[in-house]
């Protein structure tokens, strides 16, 4: 459980709350549960394996996106990882103060930085990763070996849609005007 009520009492919830109304129920489950799964895999990591190596979630997905990919330009990291180029900065600084991750200048544009692992990051990430693929087991050892593949296979098929399809649904949502800026929820200062 990763809040204050259970999956089963949030569904009966809304199935209170909404019951009568026309929506897609079926839809509105699977990606409440989509967002419930996630919150409670990134919890659970951030609680163990994560926790031993004094790393956040979105620290992690850096470094792997960086181990992965190698050298990288800043809006590519934050692309993969799916976050701000903002919120990249940030833990690319606390992941450079603890020595695992250089920022360097780009090769040809100086005004670009490109992120690289030191020898540091790298052997965190090859000692860590078993960890973490051990955890992954655990998260799915309910499911058996076809559930896990038609699982993997549905999230990556939403994924693709949303590639595919997405952009240009976002800008019909908006009527062709561009997207308002990010903000980050905060209150704006008086």
């Amino acid at each position: 459980m990763t809040g204050h009520h259970t999956l089963r009492e949030t569904e009966q919830a809304v199935q209170r709350k909404l019951g009568d109304v026309p929506l897609r129920h079926d839809a509105m489950m699977a990606v409440s549960n989509i967002y419930r799964a996630a919150a409670a895999i990134r919890q659970h990591f951030e609680s163990s394996v994560l926790r031993e190596a004094d790393l956040t979630w979105t620290s992690f997905v850096v470094l792997w996106v960086v181990w992965i990919w190698g050298d990288m330009e800043t809006r590519h990291v934050a692309a993969e990882a799916g976050i701000s180029k903002g919120t990249l900065t940030g833990v690319a600084k606390t992941l450079e103060g603890r020595g695992l991750m250089a920022r360097v200048p780009h090769d040809t544009d100086g005004r670009l930085v490109v992120l690289r692992l030191t020898d540091k990051g790298q052997e965190l990430m090859e000692q860590l990763f078993p960890q973490f693929n051990a955890e992954e087991a655990f998260v799915v050892e309910g499911l058996d070996l076809e559930q896990n593949r038609a699982l993997a296979q549905l999230l990556a098929s939403i994924v693709e849609h949303l590639e595919d399809e997405g952009e240009a649904r976002r800008d019909a949502l908006r009527g062709g005007a561009p997207p308002p800026p990010r903000r980050s929820g905060r209150r704006a200062r008086g």
